[in-house]
């Protein structure tokens, strides 16, 4: 008997690597990615900004909470539906340990550098790696020492990609894609976008990732 071979489908996933959200998303994505609603699925991480005006070097994180939410502001304080939530996939948020409140734009062309020397696999492994630096473990995700440490570990080669960090090189690409987030609508993160077709905003539940996808399967292959 012949085995059914699962339509492929590809999800764009426009998200920002300061958004917990997005990390939650991507756990919960993963495990529709196991099953075999996965079959065929292949993934690309696309660049947003939560916020595009902090300088390059970044700003002190609390300094920053301050200025955003007044003197009380707590930077060690995470939103109990935040903690919640994350605890339930397995994430342990420890917002005390992040001094840096970086700009982001440098971890988007890590990944966008990721994707063209790996692949997709290299790509995704480098999302959760840059994810659990910042969330767990208070890593700034801006400066290029530590993201060319980051890109290692995911089998990348460090210098390389401090070099390419330290160049403009991909510049120009983030910055479409900045642009294309725009130009589609996406206003918050977690975005996927199914087949270049059908886009669901926010970190769902897997049992509703799953059944997005199988729909825009079943629409894709009509």
């Amino acid at each position: 008997m012949t085995r059914m071979t699962s339509p492929a489908l590809h999800i764009d996933i426009y998200s920002d690597v300061i958004c917990p959200w997005c990390y939650i998303g991507k756990k919960r994505l993963d495990r529709v990615l196991a099953t075999p609603v996965g079959e065929g699925v292949t993934v690309r991480w696309r660049a947003y900004q939560l916020q595009p005006r902090i300088p390059p070097e970044g700003i002190d994180r609390a300094a920053y909470l301050k200025s955003r939410y007044g003197e009380d502001a707590d930077a060690a304080r995470v939103p109990s539906r935040i903690v919640s939530e994350a605890s339930a996939e397995g994430i342990a948020l420890d917002y005390a340990a992040i001094r840096t409140m970086p700009n982001t734009f440098t971890a988007h062309r890590l990944l966008w550098f990721a994707y063209e020397e790996g692949g997709a696999a290299v790509q995704h492994r480098l999302a959760e790696t840059l994810f659990e630096a910042y969330f767990r473990n208070g890593r700034d995700v801006a400066d290029v020492d530590s993201l060319a440490e980051l890109a290692a570990g995911v089998g990348l080669e460090a210098t390389q990609a401090s070099h390419f960090l330290r160049s403009d090189a991909g510049v120009s690409e983030v910055r479409e894609e900045l642009e294309q987030a725009t130009d589609i609508g996406i206003s918050g993160v977690p975005c996927y976008v199914l087949g270049g077709v059908f886009p669901f905003p926010g970190a769902q539940t897997s049992e509703v990732m799953a059944q997005f996808i199988e729909r825009a399967k079943s629409r894709l292959t009509v």
